[in-house]
């Protein structure tokens, strides 16, 4: 409840007015879908560059956002106004375009009403994964949720997760909505805790459930969360022995999760990282986001494997295809300005700012000529250096929804490697539609980020996962930290 308070507070001091009205609110999402919708039909390559991985866009961008202002008459809050600009974005079905508020929105953990249970998504069903300790009448833990009189789980999952929680047609996107399912999460365009009865199976037999919403507690819902989606603690980044072999985890690709101290430690314990016995890389819960996510994930491998090993097996860096627009040329010279007033990526990067540069010339060019789009070759592939590889054992790459963006990228370099295996359950999915760019909508809490390069020779497929080969799925508790370590230790 103070999250919500809290947000309320933020909202009701930026509006110039004063005190927020939902008429307000109205107007506010009315805004700021057409100019979400502007933006993006002016600048995103998916308008102009051919292919498949353009259909999506193309068919939403107008039909969502029709579909979308037919709805603003619901809009009544801040957290509404979010859900519906959520919505809107999600429906591209691009995992590089989104529209996040600016102030403290809805955390993971966050409901005015939930019936004491969450579900999680295991195995393609929805099962319960927490139960209220004192609350009498649910169903078990364990137990598959079927549905809810004529509705199935699946049915209630769709017309309340997909695009106002995530993208449902993802497998990950499953998984981190599944708590939600049974909540009231304060969205007026999805029903809340169920009123009637529900349908739960145990084994061989279902039985029916009346859900009464019980009272919000904080320790309860986050608990409740934890049980049913991973989500990593406090110290990301760190190394550890389990079961006489090093585990290293790396659960954040994030600028400030400690690089210098975490490589320093790498670095120290790289006898054992290297030897005989076998290592753990894992990048669960691995959000990548971060502008330098992809080269942290490249630092870890760089130092496990040495560059001169790795640099002939990174993945094919093929063309990139930028779309000429101003906004899109002034995201290079914004961001060339940050490099050029940091000292240490100076003289740490001066091939980056180079590359930058020309990058900026080309759009120049490009503008000048009034050219919709321009390509430019991306890094040569680089032979075979000869240098052995300096691992001896096998490696475990351990994975999961969690693991998005640059752990993608990082991903593609370590299954390249030998002897590395890829386990846990399916990634995230990243568009080729790259390098995302924010801009901030006009009601001022909002903003809209969104891909604006296409990387279309890439060789992952757009939007698609890593996804572990049969034998190397974790179908468990993947909350269970013993039972995932214990599972793992098979695997060598």
């Amino acid at each position: 409840m103070t999250r919500m308070f809290a947000a309320a507070s933020a909202l009701a001091v930026a509006l110039a007015a004063g005190a927020a009205s939902a008429q307000d609110f109205r107007a506010l999402a009315q805004q700021d879908l057409q100019a979400a919708h502007d933006a993006l039909a002016a600048n995103h390559p998916a308008a102009v560059v051919p292919g498949a991985a353009s259909e999506d866009f193309r068919a939403w961008i107008d039909a969502g956002l029709q579909e979308a202002l037919g709805q603003v008459g619901r809009v009544n809050s801040g957290d509404s106004h979010a859900y519906l600009m959520r919505f809107y974005a999600n429906g591209f079905r691009d995992s590089n375009i989104a529209i996040r508020p600016t102030y403290d929105g809805l955390g993971p953990f966050f409901a005015i009403g939930w019936p004491g249970l969450a579900t999680a998504w295991r195995n393609g069903e929805y099962v319960v994964s927490y139960v209220q300790p004192g609350v009498r009448g649910l169903p078990p833990v364990g137990a598959v949720f079927v549905g809810c009189g004529e509705e199935t789980a699946a049915q209630m999952a769709s017309e309340k997760l997909d695009r106002w929680e995530g993208d449902l047609t993802t497998e990950a996107g499953k998984v981190r909505t599944a708590p939600y399912l049974l909540w009231n999460r304060n969205n007026p365009f999805a029903g809340g805790v169920p009123t009637g009865e529900c349908q739960f199976k145990q084994g061989r037999r279902t039985r029916d459930y009346r859900l009464p919403p019980q009272t919000v507690d904080r320790a309860a819902m986050e608990a409740a969360y934890r049980a049913s989606v991973y989500t990593p603690g406090a110290n990301p980044l760190a190394v550890e022995t389990v079961d006489g072999r090093p585990w290293i985890h790396v659960h954040s690709l994030a600028d400030d999760a400690g690089w210098d101290a975490f490589y320093a430690a790498v670095e120290a314990q790289l006898p054992a990282i290297r030897g005989p016995q076998g290592v753990v890389i894992d990048l669960r819960g691995a959000n990548g986001a971060a502008l330098n996510a992809t080269s942290r994930g490249y630092g870890l491998a760089n130092r496990i494997w040495t560059p001169e090993f790795t640099v002939s097996r990174q993945p094919e860096a093929g063309s990139v295809t930028y779309r000429a627009t101003p906004a899109n040329r002034q995201w290079f010279v914004d961001t060339l300005a940050r490099m050029q007033a940091d000292p240490r990526f100076v003289q740490e990067s001066a091939p980056i700012i180079e590359q930058t540069q020309a990058i900026v010339a080309a759009f120049d060019s490009a503008l000048a000529a009034n050219q919709a789009t321009f390509t430019l070759p991306g890094r040569p592939s680089v032979p075979d250096t000869g240098a052995a590889n300096p691992v001896q054992g096998p490696v475990i790459v351990l994975v999961d929804g969690g693991c998005t963006s640059g752990c993608l990228d990082t991903l593609d370099l370590l299954t390249r490697l030998p002897n590395v295996r890829l386990a846990g359950s399916a990634t995230a999915e990243d568009s080729i539609f790259i390098e995302p760019t924010v801009l901030r909508l006009p009601s001022n809490y909002a903003e809209l980020s969104y891909g604006h390069k296409a990387w279309m020779t890439r060789e992952r497929g757009n939007d698609a996962p890593f996804t572990p080969a049969q034998g190397l799925a974790y179908t468990g508790n993947p909350t269970d930290e013993a039972a995932v370590r214990t599972w793992v230790g098979t695997l060598f």
